[in-house]
């Protein structure tokens, strides 16, 4: 069975980082993608950003983009979301998923229909 487990969370200060790890087992995908996903109270949730295998450009909220850095490594079955300047309204409860590729719909789409989820992890700036 698949699993993901997400760390890294933690209350920080405006302008700070944070570094998300997502451990991933129990999958061969040769064709996948992995993406973080972000849920605040009362928002729905929201694709963060996208890496796909094989390298690539990966995909980033405009939110986020020139802040934060997704990363695979690989060997170790993990992938990182590197977060920096961070402000408020990137608060929120952070989640990991996976996915095998699936062909007619983007990525963020197989990720919420498909996909296998993580618990999640929560990230608070203030």
């Amino acid at each position: 069975d698949v699993q993901l487990v997400e760390s890294g969370g933690d209350s920080v200060q405006t302008g700070g980082s944070l570094r998300l790890s997502c451990a991933a087992s129990g999958y061969t995908y040769s064709s996948y993608c992995m993406g973080w996903f972000r849920q605040a109270p009362g928002k729905e949730r929201e694709g963060v950003a996208v890496i796909y295998t094989g390298g690539g450009n990966p995909y980033y909220a405009d939110s986020v983009k020139g802040r934060f850095t997704i990363s695979e490594d690989n060997a170790k079955k993990t992938f990182y979301l590197q977060m920096n300047s961070l402000n408020p309204e990137d608060t929120g409860m952070y989640y990991c998923a996976v996915v095998s590729l699936q062909d007619g719909m983007t990525a963020l789409q197989a990720l919420e229909e498909f996909g296998y989820w993580g618990q999640g992890t929560q990230v608070t700036v203030s």
